[in-house]
């Protein structure tokens, strides 16, 4: 009876909602303490979508009102003494998307009139929203005594549809720019402003005169802000992981390691705990089983507009080497895909070499990684979402029981039966059917894998086995298969304690499809 009583907010991101309904709420509140009583005043963070900036802005609104009542048995309880009440400015951009100009000024008209009455500021209409906010900040000021509280939640919301439209682009950038100039001048009027946002709010230049934001996304005392980290599931979320384990008929700890494969792996800075996404894994507790959450709440098809814009296939997602300003950069004028990624939350920080100041970028767990293959599957493969999850699953069955044979004369057949494509004319395109068919099983898979005599085509590794994969295009496997043990390719793996299996297989470009295959078990000599 205990576990219906566990109330999970799933899509509410309204602190003082989450506690007097006695939702589960997982305690920032001391990264809030430190936020507000750091130097400057002004702060910046970015995060990926539905990773609770705001929550976290609706924190900090609840606390700058002085509702000490929301923070009882937090940790904000303890370390404020004073709680003042200050007049609060709190805009939600995130109702601001897909607008043109005249929606997005009208948008910003009426969360103004919703202020401007709360201090009777009357006859406002047609005046410019830079004025009218910063009247409307002198005017709180003035009222109440206490210096205001700015807070900008998805500041950058209304030109993310736009960053590739110059055109539009500029309109909407003017148009925020405008309404957000009053922050430096009104400066001796403010206690504190904070912004959210996907991207960095230099990149879009909106805010040029306000050179005093504090970005803190990537510094090390704030890499938890926004998530939940193993170390708060084991204190705070015990019940709901072993709920969940009671559900699947598994332990406790082998359902956090099931939530750690498919919500894990986020880094925002290095070193970083490990961060869960709170989205999918407040979802999982509230279903008591695992699914694809955040990855299916969004719909990637600008992010695959972009991957063919750039050239980037599936197997070029991850394991990208980069400096912090190559990737925390401008996605208006990018010139590869790595911003786009990261900043969407695709790819994350997953190591840094401080001698090169070189990051490590890559996937963050199995929820993206299959859920960007299966949107990538319908573009390599076939539209027929049920008959490709139907091979995907026979091809598992297959290759789990150690028939990698029974699984390519399945793939063989499915192939044939789709329409030839404008792609399949080049060894390149089969190479990253594989790869993508491949990472849907979940498994470890790689491509163009040095070695000291050459390139292997494909590396697949299961819990029981090694496969060492060359394609060929219009030749034999024969071909394929000398080519493997002419570099002795498998020489490369001799230490990874798995069985190996050479794998040589060629294409028809004529077929589409697989026309002949040799398997055979490396021999050591």
């Amino acid at each position: 009876m205990e576990d219906l009583k566990r109330l999970y907010p799933v899509g509410i991101q309204t602190f003082s909602e989450i506690r007097e309904e006695n939702y589960l709420y997982i305690d920032k509140t001391e990264y809030v303490y430190h936020m507000t009583h750091s130097s400057p005043k002004y702060l910046f963070l970015s995060r990926p979508r539905r990773f609770g900036k705001s929550l976290l802005t609706s924190t900090i609104h609840s606390y700058f009102s002085g509702r000490k009542d929301l923070f009882q048995g937090l940790a904000m309880e303890k370390l404020e003494k004073e709680w003042i009440e200050y007049p609060v400015l709190h805009f939600d951009m995130s109702t601001a998307k897909h607008v043109d100009k005249d929606r997005l000024e009208s948008l910003l008209d009426f969360m103004l009139t919703e202020y401007e009455r709360s201090y009777n500021i009357n006859n406002m209409v047609g005046v410019d929203a830079n004025l009218r906010l910063n009247n409307l900040i002198k005017r709180a000021y003035e009222q109440t005594g206490q210096k205001v509280v700015v807070l900008i939640d998805e500041y950058d919301a209304p030109l993310l549809d736009v960053v590739h439209e110059r055109e539009n682009l500029d309109v909407l950038r003017n148009v925020m720019r405008n309404f957000y100039s009053p922050l430096k001048a009104c400066d001796p009027y403010l206690r504190y402003v904070f912004l959210t946002g996907i991207t960095k709010f230099s990149q879009l230049s909106i805010f040029s005169e306000l050179n005093n934001i504090k970005n803190i996304s990537m510094d090390a005392p704030y890499a938890a802000i926004c998530g939940i980290t193993e170390e708060e599931i084991r204190s705070q979320m015990k019940e709901d992981v072993q709920s969940l384990a009671d559900n699947m008929d598994i332990s406790f700890e082998e359902a956090l390691e099931k939530l750690q494969e498919n919500y894990d792996g986020y880094h925002f800075t290095y070193p970083s705990p490990d961060i869960y996404n709170p989205f999918s894994l407040l979802n999982a507790f509230a279903d008591k089983k695992l699914n694809s959450y955040w990855f299916g709440s969004g719909t990637p098809t600008y992010l695959i507009k972009m991957l063919n814009k750039f050239g980037v296939e599936p197997s070029g997602i991850g394991r990208i080497f980069a400096v912090a300003e190559e990737f925390d950069a401008p996605t208006e004028m990018m010139t590869n895909i790595t911003p786009l990624l990261y900043q969407s939350g695709y790819i994350t920080i997953k190591d840094y070499d401080k001698e090169l100041d070189l990051y490590t970028l890559d996937i963050p767990n199995k929820e993206v990684r299959i859920g960007l293959m299966r949107s990538l599957l319908p573009y390599y493969v076939t539209n027929n979402t049920r008959e490709t999850t139907n091979m995907v699953a026979f091809i598992s069955r297959d290759i789990r029981n150690g028939d990698i044979d029974a699984a390519l004369r399945r793939l063989q057949t499915f192939l044939s039966t789709i329409p030839q494509c404008d792609n399949t004319k080049y060894e390149g395109h089969y190479q990253q059917v594989f790869y993508i068919i491949f990472s849907l099983l979940g498994y470890y898979v790689d491509v163009e894998v040095r070695t000291s005599r050459g390139r292997v085509d494909m590396v697949l590794r299961t819990k029981t086995t090694l496969y060492i994969m060359e394609l060929k295009l219009d030749k034999d496997a024969t071909t394929a298969m000398e080519q493997i043990n002419l570099k002795d390719y498998p020489e490369r793996f001799a230490l990874c304690g798995l069985p190996i299996v050479k794998v040589a297989i060629n294409f028809d470009s004529e077929c589409c499809t697989l026309s002949d295959w040799i398997i055979e078990n490396n021999q050591v000599v």
